[in-house]
């Protein structure tokens, strides 16, 4: 084998001498999690015995060995000295055994390679000797190199007959204790009967496991008897790699441990007492006729239906016994993972807290861990909420003055009388506010942001208009289409089921919506009685003549399109940034001597000062209302409130 060269220092890449054992994790640093991962890789060589040496002191040799498939040479280098080895892909899901166990099936637990390093837990470098088919071959791994994380830093040659792997270190470090690791890892593989782990000549039996709570024969009417155990596992301080019911045939494992025994499942495997709780099922050979040629399960019939049944009857009631010793654990978890805000609840509230978590988990004892969190957060919320502990919060950091006058407000007003008179004025500075900040700005769209406020908000423009009557309706669209003729956009009436008032012109957007009553003087039909247009310019733009005479043609092209029904009186609206020299701001339009309508220049300025005046100067009180909220932020907020739906119209129309 040619050696590789070395690495260049000046270009290429190079390792820390501990890189390997700094990746490598609890693996490195945890004896029980080392050798666990060494006897899960017996495992996935197909071994039946797996023969543990622990010294009892440093300085001496730790060997853990298998009866496995072993490996040929090529194979330890391709797969042992291969970083990050994906064996998934290189060897597949099954376990491949010896030629005398064939006939055995096993799923794999490996899936990166990184478990056969374990030994580098004890020492910075080990001895693998593996051999099959009658050859062997033995390496020494180190992980003393710059050129590469771990290397072979000596090899030989031998003659064995069998198959198997053997892995020896000098313990210089995490000397492990011998009697704990046997608990462990009787513990870790007790479901497969044909898998026996002993750690310095010793193996636990499954009625000598340490978590064994309980062995209990099963009679199933018909056919031969079976023995149930239920391991804890938690007691030996780890989880079992399997969880659920396993089947143990004449001393050998059917299938995999599941929850789930035919189609149906036990308990949800997620809850905690299914990730900690195993039942092993054993049965004699009188059984072995109901199990598939490959052992992965049973065959469908009578029998299995039985053993099934008596299984699931027999789970359950150890479940229904062992839930009561969980309740505590599960609601204080679901506690734990809420403490901050349980900590913040009064001494009562608390109480109720705890007690309801604690019911919950006894009706329901297979709730998932989640789900009783989420249920206890939202209880905890409700208990701040009823408490009043926000407004205490609150209440605790007002000044003198305003005590007292919270104080007066609630010794005049109810607390919704206040919020809707206050809701209301909050809602119409937010509109001012808002159209302040936007109107100056060139880029902003007076179609969609703009317009809406404005014509949302028509009690700008005066008294009068503050009146949900005012809508568009069928009469003045179709006058309103006659008359802008050639001067919409193309687009002009897309929008006329979501906003049936605007128009959009080519330099400005405008809204006419009218209010209708019985003409009661005469034919006592509905009939128009007060049309209002807002002209809307766009950007910062300037009104002039043109723009004051374009309104009045508006108007007398109203008047005269015979598509309106009565007499109405106009009020046309120019609004724009800012009014021209030597333009004259007002215009009456009089028909026969009739005053019919008028057009009025207005800046954004003038609407949103004389609103301010309206609002009772409230902005010279509070300054500092939205001082901090741009204005897109208020738009949205404003188009946003209940109080635009309040002004529709029974025929759906809105404004």
């Amino acid at each position: 084998m040619a050696r590789p060269k070395k690495a260049d220092k000046a270009t290429g890449s190079f390792f820390e001498e501990d890189y390997l054992v700094r990746t490598l994790g609890q693996i490195a640093h945890d004896p029980e999690v080392a050798l666990t991962e060494l006897v899960a890789n017996a495992w996935d060589a197909g071994a039946s015995l797996v023969d543990i040496t622990v010294p009892p002191v440093r300085e001496t040799a730790l060997v853990v060995q298998d009866d496995g498939h072993g490996m040929s040479a090529a194979q330890f280098r391709g797969r042992w000295m291969r970083l990050g080895y994906d064996r998934i892909k290189h060897q597949g899901v099954q376990v491949e055994f010896p030629p005398s166990r064939s006939e055995w099936r096993r799923k794999a637990y490996g899936r990166n390679g990184v478990g056969r390093h374990g030994l580098l837990c004890f020492a910075d470098k080990y001895e693998v000797e593996t051999w099959r088919e009658g050859k062997g071959a033995g390496f020494e791994i180190g992980t003393q190199s710059s050129e590469t994380p771990f290397k072979i830093t000596s090899e030989k040659a031998f003659i064995r007959q069998g198959s198997g792997t053997r892995l020896s270190v000098q313990v210089e470090r995490h000397l492990p204790d011998p009697d704990r690791i046997r608990e462990i890892l009787s513990a870790r593989f007790l479901h497969d009967p044909q898998f026996v782990v002993r750690v310095n000549g010793q193996s636990v039996s499954l009625a000598n496991q340490t978590g064994l709570i309980e062995r209990m024969p099963l009679k199933i009417e018909g056919c031969p008897e079976a023995e149930a155990f239920v391991v804890d596992s938690t007691r030996a301080g780890k989880s079992t790699i399997y969880q659920g019911v396993a089947f143990w045939v004449n001393s050998r494992l059917v299938g995999s441990p599941s929850w789930v025994l035919g189609s149906e499942a036990i308990i949800d495997g997620r809850a905690r007492f299914a990730k900690r709780y195993s039942i092993v099922v054993k049965t004699d050979d009188g059984w072995t006729g109901e199990v598939e040629a490959d052992w992965t399960r049973f065959k469908s019939g009578p029998k299995t239906d039985a053993l099934f049944n008596a299984v699931r009857q027999y789970a359950q009631e150890v479940f229904a016994k062992l839930s009561t010793n969980l309740i505590e654990e599960n609601s204080e978890e679901a506690l734990v993972r809420n403490r901050e805000e349980f900590k913040g609840l009064s001494q009562l509230g608390r109480m109720e807290v705890a007690s309801f978590a604690r019911d919950l988990v006894k009706a329901n004892p297979t709730v998932h861990p989640d789900t009783l969190s989420a249920a206890v957060q939202a209880l905890i919320n409700l208990e701040k909420s009823r408490g009043g502990a926000g407004l205490l919060e609150k209440l605790t950091k007002l000044d003198d003055h305003d005590i007292e006058g919270l104080d007066r407000l609630l010794s005049q007003w109810t607390v919704r009388d206040a919020l809707s008179v206050l809701d209301e004025i909050d809602h119409r500075l937010a509109v001012v506010t808002a159209i302040e900040k936007l109107c100056g700005d060139p880029a902003t769209d007076e179609l969609h942001t703009l317009h809406p406020l404005v014509t949302q908000a028509r009690w700008l423009f005066g008294p009068e208009f503050d009146s949900s009557e005012y809508a568009s309706n069928v009469s003045l669209r179709t006058a309103t289409e006659k008359i802008f003729g050639k001067r919409v956009s193309t687009t002009a009436f897309a929008n006329a089921r979501q906003r049936p008032d605007i128009v959009v012109l080519a330099d400005a957007t405008c809204s006419v919506v009218g209010t209708e009553s019985f003409d009661t003087a005469n034919s006592n039909l509905m009939r128009i009685q007060d049309v209002l247009i807002i002209e809307l310019k766009k950007g910062k733009s300037a009104i002039g003549r043109d723009e004051m005479n374009q309104a009045d043609g508006y108007v007398q092209d109203f008047l005269g399109s015979g598509a309106i029904d009565g007499t109405p009186m106009f009020r046309a609206f120019v609004v724009g940034y800012e009014v021209s020299a030597k333009t004259a701001r007002e215009k009456e339009i009089k028909e026969d001597g009739v005053l019919r309508g008028r057009v009025m220049a207005t800046t954004y300025g003038q609407l949103t000062r004389t609103a301010h005046q309206r609002l009772f100067r409230l902005k010279e009180r509070i300054p500092a209302r939205y001082e901090d909220v741009s204005g897109a932020d208020l738009s949205a907020r404003v188009m946003q409130t209940a109080s635009q739906a309040q002004l529709g119209l029974a025929d759906g129309d809105s404004v």
